[in-house]
């Protein structure tokens, strides 16, 4: 997945997920925490895939994942292209009005567009992608 797209949460929570990232996403997908103050929106194959490579782990390792199956929301487009973020998810993210769905490979992430923007600057600093590429050998 890829692409950073603005949009706005409704009254009800909901947000719409641009058209390029349904087709990958699918009907159903699963939205949960992440290690950054964001959440991580899996199609039902990776989430299938996350799942079972934790499946394989020791139950003391599993354990360690423990959290983001906890806050894991199963998540349905509406006719309109929409979905409801959890309350609990949203708060977690400080997710508001204002939110940038971002593609990032496997998943997409959902930001406050302020925080992603402070993210997205650091990060971007052609110094920042060189130290990154040079450090997975690239």
């Amino acid at each position: 997945m890829t692409g950073e797209f603005q949009h706005s949460l409704d009254s009800k929570g909901r947000i719409f997920i641009p058209a390029k990232l349904r087709e990958e996403l699918g009907e159903i997908f699963y939205m949960t925490v992440s290690m950054e103050r964001c959440l991580c929106v899996y199609s039902a194959e990776s989430w299938r895939s996350f799942s079972d490579k934790v499946s394989d782990m020791p139950y003391v390792r599993q354990r360690l994942m423990r959290p983001l199956f906890a806050h894991a929301a199963k998540c349905e487009l509406d006719s309109q292209g929409r979905t409801i973020v959890p309350q609990a998810l949203r708060a977690y993210a400080g997710l508001v009005k204002n939110v940038t769905v971002v593609g990032c490979n496997n998943h997409a992430e959902l930001w406050d567009s302020e925080a992603w923007q402070s993210v997205c600057e650091a990060e971007s600093a052609p110094e920042n992608i060189a130290a990154a590429m040079e450090e997975l050998d690239f």
